[in-house]
């Protein structure tokens, strides 16, 4: 199983586990095909808080991947296209079943310096 960690905002991380985001939208995605994502909450929450897994990726033009996704996107259509501003193509990583932790991990639990600004393959 393939996993990445994920620098996700906190008001979209929450977004997640509720189930009202099932779309993380991303400018790149991984090269390797993905199984899990490993949510890091950034600033001001600075921890992991649960994982979710992917049940496939979306890469579209981006009007048309709005269109795809936003009954789920978690964000509104401006963000979306500030988000995308300068990318003709956006990705989506669908999200599938969630595990929120009961208690958050800090980056060092998983063997991790610092958070990543796009993302970094976890060996778990």
């Amino acid at each position: 199983m393939r996993t990445i960690l994920l620098s996700i905002k906190p008001k979209y991380s929450k977004l997640i586990f509720d189930g009202s985001k099932k779309f993380e939208f991303r400018k790149i995605i991984a090269k390797k095909a993905v199984d899990k994502i490993i949510v890091y909450s950034s600033s001001p929450d600075k921890v992991i808080i649960g994982e979710v897994y992917v049940t496939g990726i979306v890469s579209m033009k981006k009007k048309n991947l709005w269109e795809f996704t936003k009954q789920y996107a978690g964000i509104t259509e401006d963000e979306f296209f500030s988000y995308f501003d300068k990318n003709e193509v956006g990705h989506a990583y669908k999200l599938g079943k969630v595990e929120k932790y009961k208690n958050p991990k800090q980056l060092k639990d998983l063997g991790v310096e610092k958070a990543p600004q796009s993302f970094i393959y976890l060996d778990l």
